[in-house]
């Protein structure tokens, strides 16, 4: 579904997922739209210079969330657990015709992680593999 827009305008995005018949396409649409308000209001309120007209979905995925385990009733009085999954879907927008500029709009949150210290891994002294018993000495 993301695929779809994916490098698209806005607004051809927006055509897109208003005539698809899938039951995600109006969340993605709210999403989108949600995305051009922000560019919106960053270009109103934080005088950034956003021509609403140039932006597209540069980035659209949809991760993991949480899963939640529920259970439901079955025959003999017995339960059967089945497995309740989320997404998160991550969109950004930027301008075409900006080189090098960063996201304009970004509905969920894209920060970047900071790099915690990695252990540096010990390389153990690797035994030497005898194939054959050794001989005693006679």
């Amino acid at each position: 579904m993301l695929d779809l827009i994916k490098g698209r305008r806005v607004e051809d995005a927006l055509n897109t997922l208003a005539f698809t018949k899938k039951r995600v396409a109006a969340k993605v649409e709210k999403l989108v739209r949600s995305a051009v308000e922000n560019a919106n209001y960053l270009s109103s309120e934080k005088n950034i210079d956003v021509d609403l007209d140039n932006l597209y979905v540069k980035h659209a995925v949809a991760n993991d969330g949480p899963r939640m385990k529920r259970i439901r009733p079955a025959p003999m009085g017995r339960a059967f657990r089945y497995v309740r999954r989320i997404a998160h879907i991550e969109i950004a927008l930027a301008e075409r015709g900006k080189n090098g500029a960063a996201d304009l709009a970004t509905v969920v949150g894209e920060e970047q992680a900071v790099a915690a210290p990695t252990k540096k891994k010990r390389v153990a002294a690797k035994k030497k593999s005898v194939g054959k018993k050794a001989v005693a000495k006679r």
